[in-house]
């Protein structure tokens, strides 16, 4: 047998089975759904409101396409380790007084690396000023689906007055659990430099 012959037949035993491997690629739902759902992961029921409520969202064009949100920090690290992302806040709900589990007022974003960005979780974010102002809960931390939101004192890294904040990672595991403000899963390695 020629050398031509021989290196069609090797070549072609080496790729069939990249081939059937290439017809069916999981999509990022079976992706997500392996990772969230391989029974070593507990949910809430927070979270799957979250989920449900923000899926569109993993698509980033999604967001763009929806308009009213608006790159709000670059890429938040961790102080020690970990870090939480970009965060795209909606115009308008950040200080409405209004906390909705199907309502985050930021979706946040791990970037990848050649402009491509993850949607990792979401923040509940609220002026503590305007929740004071408006009665709500008579001057109490403000709680959403029974867990309490964490105060941001002033003067704070993000310039804000005081605020109320919960972090829920609906989208990539958080190894210190799904509310908790820092997450050792995301980095910011790949964030572009401005």
């Amino acid at each position: 047998m020629s050398t031509l012959p021989r290196l069609t037949c090797l070549l072609w035993t080496l790729t069939l089975p990249l081939a059937a491997f290439a017809t069916e690629p999981a999509t990022l739902d079976q992706l997500a759904a392996r990772h969230f759902h391989s029974g070593n992961h507990a949910s809430s029921p927070l979270v799957d409101k979250v989920r449900r409520a923000t899926a569109k969202y993993r698509d980033i064009n999604a967001m763009f396409a929806e308009g009213g949100w608006a790159a709000a920090t670059p890429c938040v690290s961790g102080p020690n380790a970990g870090a939480m992302g970009v965060h795209f806040v909606k115009d308008g709900r950040i200080g409405d007084g209004i906390l909705k589990a199907d309502e985050p007022e930021a979706l946040i974003y791990e970037p990848l690396g050649n402009g491509f960005m993850r949607l990792v979780g979401v923040e509940f974010i609220e002026l503590k000023d305007v929740w004071d102002s408006i009665g709500n809960g008579g001057g109490k931390q403000p709680t959403l689906e029974g867990l309490l939101l964490n105060l941001v004192g002033t003067p704070n890294r993000y310039t804000l007055p005081a605020f109320y904040e919960l972090h829920v990672w609906a989208w990539k595991d958080n190894p210190d659990g799904f509310f908790v403000d820092w997450n050792t899963e995301v980095n910011c390695n790949q964030a572009s430099v401005q």
